[in-house]
């Protein structure tokens, strides 16, 4: 996977993980040590991060390939020089290219009379086309449960005497072009894509517990440009939703209402940023910088009219991320529960604003912090990267990708081998 400058003693899989958002570019390359036991978990070290504004992405999608190519670029020589290594390849999220949930049944009959394999092999296969039929890039695919000869509830038929096979599968697939364009990006800094992984997917892994996907749980990760959504019913991963919103357009409308500059109305929104406005709030005032005024020209606002900007802004992204699960059905199985991550997520009373606005009880939450990931960097802001080693870490239920795209040419994604993760399902 990569060249070492020096010899783990653990003998421990290096890993790199690539989160390529709007705001920032996020790369942590870690250790992954043996289990010491079959079945428990394996101990994630923490060798080398960088991370940098974004350049040439706008709400997940790249638009300057020279641009996104130079940011990229620079955050993996971050994290490189921290590990004293060179990576080789990397598991990337994905967030762009309209990302889709679609839930199916797939069924293959059984020659032998019992279970193989290969009959699961062309079960997968069935449901790998079957997603595919409209020209889109398969992203993520994992079982639901399996039906042997129509009795529910199999979790593992191989072996058993069975005349008829099928699963319930989910698949989140996404426009080609937009996924093309950030694999592309990641070739030219001269390395290859080992996984790609649902953005919505990873945040959730690292922020909800393993007992609330068991119960049913929806994760809403508001980024720089996009908000996504990922719910999980009965420990499995049942919808993946995006929409093109996010923690910048927050800052827009705070540019905007006060005539400030962008860099001066993201500061605000991080100092003074509040979704629960308190009676001083009315009082308590804040300086800025005025857009177009003279130089050292000063405006004053308070922080109750602050949160009159920011809140209609929020629950206007908080409404579309409920009306998507809604449509899709998802929500009347997908528990109560609500956790919400990403940048803006910091807001002062994100979370009691979100409760009251979903009508569920909902959190906050940060990423599980493995070692050597300062603080600074386990915040949710990062919870898409954490969740991708999450997803390395696991090393469960994988399924490799069945064919390679020809849209893509040269093999492209022969080397990519996608990820079609059944763990965590």
């Amino acid at each position: 996977m990569l060249s070492r400058d020096r010899v783990d003693a653990r003998n421990a899989e290096i890993v790199g993980l690539l989160d390529i958002g709007t705001s920032k570019v996020a790369c942590i390359i870690a250790a992954l040590d043996a289990p010491e036991h079959p079945g428990s978990g394996r101990r994630v070290r923490v060798l080398g991060i960088g991370h940098l504004r974004s350049r040439g992405l706008k709400a997940g999608v790249i638009t300057d390939l020279a641009e996104a190519e130079t940011t990229v670029r620079a955050a993996i020589a971050q994290a490189e020089r921290m590990a004293h290594l060179t990576l080789e390849e990397v598991f990337v999220s994905v967030s762009c290219g309209r990302l889709q949930s679609s839930n199916f049944g797939a069924s293959v009959d059984v020659p032998g009379g019992v279970v193989r394999a290969d009959d699961i092999d062309r079960l997968m296969a069935g449901g790998h086309a079957y997603a595919e039929r409209e020209g889109r890039t398969l992203i993520h695919l994992n079982r639901i449960g399996y039906r042997v000869d129509g009795v529910a509830g199999a979790h593992d038929p191989r072996g058993m005497a069975a005349s008829h096979l099928a699963a319930d599968l989910h698949t989140v697939a996404a426009d080609e072009a937009p996924v093309r364009n950030l694999m592309l990006v990641v070739e030219r800094c001269y390395l290859n894509v080992r996984a790609l992984i649902a953005t919505p997917y990873a945040s959730a892994l690292a922020t909800t517990t393993e007992e609330e996907r068991r119960l049913g749980v929806t994760c809403i990760d508001i980024g720089g440009g996009t908000a996504t959504a990922a719910a999980f019913a009965d420990g499995h991963f049942v919808h993946a939703a995006t929409v093109p919103v996010g923690g910048h357009h927050i800052t827009m409308d705070i540019a905007q209402a006060l005539q400030t500059p962008l860099a001066e109305a993201e500061r605000i929104k991080t100092l003074y940023g509040t979704l629960v406005v308190a009676q001083s709030d009315e009082y308590e005032t804040f300086p800025y910088a005025l857009s177009g005024e003279e130089e050292g020209a000063r405006g004053e606002a308070t922080k109750a009219q602050l949160a009159g900007v920011i809140r209609p802004r929020v629950a206007g992204i908080l409404g579309m991320v409920r009306e998507r699960m809604e449509k899709a059905g998802v929500s009347a199985f997908a528990g109560e529960r609500v956790v919400l991550t990403g940048g803006a997520s910091a807001l002062v009373g994100f979370g009691e604003f979100a409760a009251n606005t979903l009508g569920k009880p909902a959190r906050v939450a940060r990423p599980q912090a493995p070692v050597g990931l300062p603080q600074g960097v386990s915040s949710p802001a990062f919870a898409t990267v954490a969740g991708l080693l999450a997803v390395a870490a696991s090393g469960s239920g994988e399924v490799p990708a069945l064919r390679s795209r020809d849209g893509f040419g040269g093999g492209y994604l022969e080397r990519v081998g996608e990820w079609l993760k059944t763990g965590f399902a």
